[in-house]
């Protein structure tokens, strides 16, 4: 396939390099230094974009591939506020549009197991809830995407849970069908650390006065979002709408 990388930090390195290896050519690279090349003419013989820059670029970025036609796959996270209007766009434009808070097929597994987890210990009160992420220090949002939707997966299986809030964030954030927060334990709580070159790491805690849960997944390199990332443009080539990893893996 022909790929253009929108977005050439680390991910897009990695997925430049992986692809090529894998037999991709990669004619268009869009960062901060070229915006203005993300027209038409360069898009034009393109197979599908993968996007991973910033959550203030992303929005725009995506909506500009789906109007002239091209697939894009994007892995950037914040701006979950704009998603409702990307999926309008790619609706109006009969286009396809792959999202993922986390590419990792290991993340994925991690997704199924925390929905049935939280299934589990919303019936043991005795259980308090609470997340930790760590990444590198250029990680720009915080909480992660992907720690976003492990508690979004949370709340959706608790009775008791109502909202999640970044520690030392006020006040906490509501989801759609939030109530208002009455008390401490109808929050889950999710400390956002950034330290070093971490790859990513997302911890999940039930903690009580007797013993404690807990589940982890540990990124050890880039190259499993790299791959997923690779398999999500192989994956839209020929189709329309808007998809994420739970399409690619039928979890």
């Amino acid at each position: 396939m022909k790929i253009a990388l929108i977005g050439y930090g680390k991910m897009g390195r990695t997925i430049e390099a992986m692809g090529k290896k894998q037999g991709h050519d990669f004619p268009l690279i869009i960062d901060e230094h070229n915006p203005g090349d993300l027209h038409a003419g360069n898009l034009n013989k393109i197979d599908a974009a993968i996007e991973f820059s910033t959550p203030s670029a992303a929005p725009g970025n995506i909506k500009a591939c789906l109007e002239l036609g091209t697939p894009v796959v994007s892995g950037t996270t914040g701006w979950n506020e704009e998603f409702s209007e990307i999926e309008k766009v790619c609706k109006e434009n009969h286009g396809s549009f792959f999202h993922a808070s986390n590419f990792s097929i290991g993340v994925n597994i991690l997704f199924a197991m925390n929905r049935q987890l939280a299934r589990i210990m919303d019936r043991f009160p005795d259980y308090t809830a609470s997340m930790e992420e760590v990444h590198h220090i250029q990680k720009l949002d915080a909480p992660s995407g992907t720690a976003i939707s492990l508690a979004e997966q949370i709340l959706e299986e608790s009775h008791r849970l109502s909202s999640w809030r970044l520690q030392q964030e006020e006040p906490p954030r509501d989801l759609s069908r939030v109530k208002p927060v009455e008390h401490q334990s109808e929050v889950l709580p999710i400390r956002a650390i950034r330290e070093g070159e971490v790859k990513g790491m997302h911890s999940l805690i039930y903690d009580s006065e007797v013993d404690r849960i807990s589940l982890i997944h540990e990124a050890k390199s880039r190259d499993a979002f790299a791959a997923g990332a690779l398999l999500a443009a192989e994956f839209v080539q020929g189709k329309k709408g808007v998809y994420g990893m739970s399409d690619l893996l039928t979890l």
